[in-house]
C-alpha cells in the first residue's frame, strides 16, 4: 500500500520533474559546457577553448557597460518596486472592492512584454507621446525618455515598475491578512501609533513574506531584458544595453555562443552569491515564527 502511494506520488509530480528537467537543468547544463568552447549554434563541432571565453568576458567593455547598467537598472527598480507595492498593499487592505483592486493592479502582470514595450514606447516618444503632449499642454517641454542616455534606464524602470508591482502586491497583500488582528488590538490599548504599529507589528510579520518579494525582484531585475530590447534595442549609445540584452546579442546577433554561454553562467553566478547572502542576512531581520 505504500508503495503504491508513493507510485501515484511520483506520478503526479512527473510532469512538473521532467518540464523542469527539460527546459532549466539540462540547459543550465549545456550552457556551462558550451561556455567552454567556440561554437556559432550550427556546426556540429565545436572547439574547446578552456577559460577564454570567461578571460574574453571580464576584459570585454560591452560586459561591463552592460553590468554597470543592470546593477544601476536594480538599484532604481527594486526599491521604488517594492516601497509602491507595500503602500498599494497597505491602502487596500481594509477596504471595500478590495478584489476589484487586486484584479486591476494585476492586469498588466499578465499582459505580453512585447505590447507593453510598444504602448510604453509610444507613450514615452518626446514628440507626440501621451505623457509629453500632457506636459506640453501645461507649459512643460518634456525629457526624451527613450533617446536620452540620462533618462533611458529610467524609464525602463517606470514601464518595469507598472509591470511588476501589481505581483508583489498581491504577495504583500497575502501577507498582510495573515496577521492577527489581536495584535493590532493589543497595540491600540497599550496606546501605540499608526506609525509604532507598523514598525514593530506589521514589518516583523510581514518579513518572510518581504524577504521572498526581494529576493524574486532581484532575480528578475538582473534578468531585465523585454523593455529594453522592445523599447531602445539597448540604446541610446548602449545607455540600456542590459547584461540579458549582452547574452542575446552574442548568441543570436553574433553567433559566438560559447561567450553568451559565459556571461549567462556568470550571471547565474552573481544572482547565486545575492541570494545566499540575502539567506544568511535573513536570519537577523526574518521572523520566521508566528
Amino acid at each position: 500500500m505504500q508503495k503504491k502511494r508513493r507510485l501515484w506520488g511520483w506520478a503526479f509530480v512527473a510532469p512538473q520533474l521532467i518540464g523542469l528537467m527539460i527546459f532549466a537543468v539540462i540547459p543550465l547544463l549545456m550552457s556551462f559546457v558550451i561556455s567552454f568552447h567556440t561554437w556559432d549554434g550550427i556546426a556540429p563541432q565545436m572547439e574547446f577553448v578552456g577559460l577564454s571565453n570567461y578571460i574574453h568576458q571580464l576584459g570585454d567593455s560591452d560586459f561591463t557597460k552592460s553590468l554597470t547598467n543592470t546593477v544601476v537598472y536594480s538599484l532604481m527598480f527594486i526599491p521604488i518596486d517594492m516601497i509602491l507595492a507595500l503602500a498599494l498593499a497597505l491602502a487596500v487592505q481594509k477596504i471595500k472592492g478590495k478584489t476589484l483592486y487586486r484584479l486591476f493592479y494585476f492586469m498588466p502582470v499578465v499582459t505580453g512584454s512585447v505590447s507593453v514595450g510598444v504602448i510604453w514606447t509610444w507613450i514615452f516618444n518626446g514628440d507626440f507621446g501621451l505623457i509629453n503632449s500632457a506636459l506640453a499642454a501645461i507649459g512643460i517641454t518634456g525629457p526624451k525618455w527613450l533617446t536620452d542616455p540620462k533618462m533611458v534606464l529610467f524609464s525602463i524602470v517606470i514601464v518595469s515598475v507598472w509591470w511588476n508591482v501589481g505581483y508583489n502586491m498581491v504577495l504583500l497583500l497575502a501577507g498582510l491578512q495573515n496577521v492577527p488582528e489581536v495584535y493590532y488590538e493589543a497595540a491600540q490599548i497599550d496606546g501605540a501609533n499608526k506609525w509604532n504599529t507598523f514598525c514593530h507589528i506589521t514589518i516583523p510579520m510581514l518579513s518572510p513574506t518581504l524577504f521572498f518579494v526581494l529576493i524574486t525582484t532581484i532575480i528578475s531585475s538582473f534578468q531585465v531584458f523585454d523593455q529594453a530590447f522592445v523599447m531602445t534595442k539597448g540604446g541610446p549609445v548602449k545607455a540600456s544595453y542590459t547584461l540579458v540584452y549582452h547574452i542575446y546579442q552574442n548568441a543570436f546577433v553574433d553567433f559566438k555562443m560559447g561567450r553568451a554561454c559565459a556571461a549567462s553562467m556568470m550571471l547565474f553566478v552573481m544572482i547565486l552569491i545575492i541570494t545566499l547572502i540575502q539567506m544568511y542576512g535573513s536570519k537577523r531581520w526574518v521572523n520566521y515564527e508566528q
